[in-house]
C-alpha cells in the first residue's frame, strides 16, 4: 500500500493540526480523500457562518433603524401616550406624559398606572384595561397625580394590543386635556358658524345674481306690451280730443254744412273704426303684463319649500324667453316639448335652474358662428327629462368633473360667482334627480335633469 506525505496550506494545516499530529503524517489514498472531503465541508460551513453573520448584522441594523423610527414617532406625538400590559403595569410612555407627571421615564416605566392616577378616578382604570375586540375603543376621562398636584382632566382613548397568536397583551392609551379639546371644539364650532354665514351670504349673492338675470328678462318681456299700451293710449288721447271738439260742435250752433266739414276734417269715421282695435290691443297688452306679474308671483324666491304640480312647458318657455331676451347674442331657439307634461316640485326653483342653464348656454355660444339653443322635454319612464343643449365650444375633459363644485367658473372675472351650477345641482337633488353635463357628439354641451312625473 502506497503512502504519501501531504504538505498542508495554512488553513488545511490549521484544521488538521486540531485533529491529527503536528507536522507531517502518512495517509493512504482512501483516507486522504475522506480527509479532503471533511475539510471541504468544514470550509462550506465556515462560509455559511460568515454569510449568516453578515445577514444578521444587516437585519440588526434594519431593526435598530425601525426602532429609532418608532421611538421618534412616539416622542413627536403631542398627545399623551401610555403603553400598559394586561395587569396595568406601564411598559412605555412618551415625553408628553413625562412632562405632565414631572418624573423621569425610568421612574414611571414598570409601575402601575393606578399609581399616577387620581384616587377618585382609579375605579375607571379597570374599565380601560379589560380585554375586548381590537376594533373596540373605550373612552374615559382621568386626572393624573403629578409632582405639582392633580393635572387637568384628560380625555383618553384605550385600544387593545394583541400578539400574532391573538393573545391579549394590554392597552395603548392616548389623549389630551379636555380643556384643550374644548378650546379646539369651540374654535372649530366658531369657524363652522362663520363658514355657514359666508355660505349663506354667497348663496344670497347668487340668488341676487339670478334675480338680476330674471329682472333683466322681465324688463324685456314687459317692454313690448307696455310700449304697445303706451302708444295706444297716446293715440286714444288724440282721438278723445277730436271727439270732444266734434261733440261740442254738435251741441253748439254749428250748421249742418259746417258740421259735415268738421267731421271730414277730424276724420271721425276713421277714428270710430280705429278706436275698437286700439282698445282691444290695449287690453291685450294689459293682460300680457298681468300674466307676467302672475308668473313673477308664482316664481317668488320666498316659496322655497312649497311644492305643487305644474306644466313644465309653461315654465320652460317662460324661463327660456326671459333668459335669452337680455343677451346680445342672436340665437336660434328650438323648443321640443311633449304635450301634457305635468311635474311635481317647486316651480320657482325649477325656473331658476332653467334660467341658469340657459344663461350658461348663451355664454358658451358667444363666439359661435350660428348659435343654436335646443330645449327638449319628454317622458322618460316615470320621470320628465329636460335637456338644454348648445353648439358652443363644449366642456374640456379636465374640468367636466369639476363644473358642479362651488366657486368653480370658466367665466371671466366679474361675470359669475361660480355658484350657479352648484345651486342648480342642489335644487335638482332636492327634487330627487341629478343634474348631468356631457359633450355632444356634434359639438357643444348638453345639461340634463329629471323631475318626478305625476
Amino acid at each position: 500500500m502506497m503512502t504519501r506525505r501531504i504538505p498542508g496550506d495554512e488553513q488545511t494545516e490549521g484544521l488538521l493540526g486540531k485533529i491529527a499530529y503536528p507536522g507531517t503524517f502518512e495517509l493512504d489514498g482512501e483516507r486522504e480523500g475522506a480527509w479532503i472531503e471533511v475539510i471541504r465541508k468544514m470550509d462550506e460551513v465556515y462560509s455559511d457562518l460568515l454569510r449568516y453573520e453578515t445577514e444578521l448584522e444587516g437585519k440588526n441594523a434594519e431593526l435598530e433603524e425601525a426602532q429609532t423610527f418608532i421611538s421618534s414617532v412616539i416622542e413627536s406625538v403631542s398627545d399623551v401616550l401610555i403603553v400598559c400590559d394586561s395587569h396595568g403595569l406601564i411598559q412605555q410612555v412618551n415625553s408628553a406624559f413625562v412632562r405632565i407627571i414631572g418624573q423621569p421615564d425610568q421612574d414611571i416605566v414598570g409601575r402601575r398606572l393606578s399609581h399616577f392616577v387620581d384616587t377618585g378616578d382609579a375605579t375607571r382604570i379597570e374599565h380601560l384595561l379589560k380585554p375586548r375586540l381590537p376594533s373596540d375603543v373605550i373612552d374615559s376621562e382621568l386626572r393624573f397625580a403629578t409632582a405639582r398636584g392633580l393635572s387637568d382632566l384628560f380625555s383618553l382613548n384605550s385600544a387593545a394590543r394583541y400578539d400574532h397568536d391573538r393573545r391579549y397583551l394590554g392597552v395603548v392609551l392616548t389623549g389630551r386635556p379636555v380643556g384643550e379639546l374644548r378650546r379646539a371644539y369651540e374654535a372649530l364650532h366658531k369657524a363652522h358658524g362663520e363658514l355657514q354665514r359666508a355660505q349663506r351670504q354667497l348663496i344670497e349673492q347668487e340668488k341676487m345674481a339670478s334675480l338680476g338675470r330674471l329682472v333683466a328678462g322681465v324688463a324685456h318681456e314687459l317692454n313690448n306690451p307696455i310700449s304697445f299700451v303706451y302708444g295706444n293710449m297716446h293715440t286714444l288721447e288724440r282721438y278723445r280730443q277730436r271727439l270732444v271738439e266734434y261733440i261740442g260742435a254738435v251741441h253748439g250752433d254749428t250748421t249742418s254744412e259746417d258740421l259735415a266739414e268738421l267731421r271730414k276734417k277730424l276724420r271721425i269715421e276713421a277714428l270710430l273704426k280705429d278706436i275698437g282695435p286700439l282698445i282691444d290691443g290695449t287690453l291685450e297688452g294689459a293682460v300680457r303684463v298681468s300674466d307676467i306679474v302672475k308668473n313673477l308671483r308664482r316664481l317668488s324666491f320666498s316659496q322655497t319649500n312649497e311644492k305643487q304640480q305644474f306644466h313644465i312647458d309653461r315654465v320652460l318657455e317662460t324661463a327660456v324667453r326671459w333668459a335669452v331676451r337680455p343677451k346680445q347674442t342672436k340665437v336660434e331657439i328650438k323648443i321640443d316639448i311633449e304635450p301634457d307634461l305635468i311635474v311635481s316640485g317647486n316651480e320657482g326653483q325649477v325656473h331658476q335652474v332653467i334660467v341658469n342653464l340657459v344663461d350658461n348656454a348663451m355664454d358658451a355660444m358667444r363666439d359661435a358662428a350660428l348659435p343654436e339653443l335646443l330645449v327638449r322635454a319628454f317622458r322618460d319612464r316615470n320621470d320628465i327629462k329636460i335637456e338644454i343643449s348648445d353648439n358652443g365650444a363644449g366642456i374640456s375633459d379636465d374640468i367636466l368633473d369639476r363644473i358642479f363644485e362651488p366657486f368653480f367658473t370658466t367665466k371671466r372675472v366679474g361675470e359669475g360667482t361660480g355658484l350657479g351650477l352648484w345651486i342648480s345641482y342642489g335644487i335638482v337633488r332636492e327634487h330627487g334627480g341629478e343634474l348631468r353635463a356631457e359633450n355632444r357628439a356634434e359639438g357643444g354641451a348638453r345639461f340634463s335633469f329629471a323631475l318626478p312625473s305625476i
